[in-house]
Formats: structure tokens, C-alpha cells, sequence
């Protein structure tokens, strides 16, 4: 069982930062990578950024690319999302995810039916 809570949400004008964090708790030594995904309303949950643990390798959405970074800390079960240069159609719900499984392939890392847990997710509103 492991438990992810996001932080650091809210709400910035178009070209402002964000940083979130994902703290994750439980039975961690399980995850192979942990991914940040994000959902607006009536859409379906899209791939932002991926980590995995093994060779500290990152995984971005073109969408995000050259804005967005994730960065970790295995050791403190800790993952983090710098969001900068961001545009109203950022805004979403953003998630953060952990998985067993997805070391498997890059498109498993990349799908939101591959994490095992997830958290409650942290409101992104991007103003313009």
C-alpha cells in the first residue's frame, strides 16, 4: 500500500510558476517510477512528465517540454513538478502516480492504466 498526497496547486497568470510535490508514504520500495498526469474537466487524464527510478531517467509530454521538469528523491519518496512559462491550457488537475510495473516500456510509462496508486490530486488554474 502507498499513499501519494500532492501539494502546491493554486492559481497564477499566464507565464508565472508553479512548483507541486508529491510526498509518498507506505510501502514505497515497490515503485519503479513515479509520473505526474493531469485531467480537465471532460477530458481524459493526459501524461505530463515521468520519472523512473532505476536510472533517474525523465519523461515528458511534448506539450510540457522545455517548461516543465520532474525531479525526485528516491530516498526521501519525493517527487516534484517546476512548472514555468505556463499557459491557460495548463490548467487542469494535476496528479501525481507510482507504479510498479511501468519500468516495463516507455508507453506503460506514459499510461495512466499502468500506475498502481494515485493521489487526490492539486488544482492548477492558469489565468489569462
Amino acid at each position: 500500500q502507498v499513499q501519494l498526497v500532492e501539494s502546491g496547486g493554486g492559481l497564477v497568470q499566464a507565464g508565472g510558476s508553479l512548483r507541486l510535490s508529491c510526498a509518498a508514504s507506505g510501502r514505497t520500495f515497490s515503485s519503479s517510477a513515479m509520473g505526474w498526469f493531469r485531467q480537465a474537466p471532460g477530458k481524459e487524464r493526459e501524461f505530463v512528465a515521468a520519472i523512473k527510478w532505476s536510472v533517474a531517467g525523465t519523461y515528458y509530454a511534448d506539450s510540457v517540454k522545455g517548461r516543465f521538469t520532474i525531479s525526485g528523491d528516491n530516498a526521501k519518496n519525493t517527487v516534484y513538478l517546476q512548472m514555468n512559462s505556463l499557459r491557460p491550457e495548463d490548467t487542469a488537475a494535476y496528479y501525481c502516480a507510482s507504479g510498479s510495473a511501468v519500468w516495463y516500456s516507455n508507453a506503460w510509462l506514459k499510461s495512466p492504466a499502468r500506475y498502481d496508486y494515485w493521489g487526490q490530486g492539486t488544482q492548477v488554474t492558469v489565468s489569462s
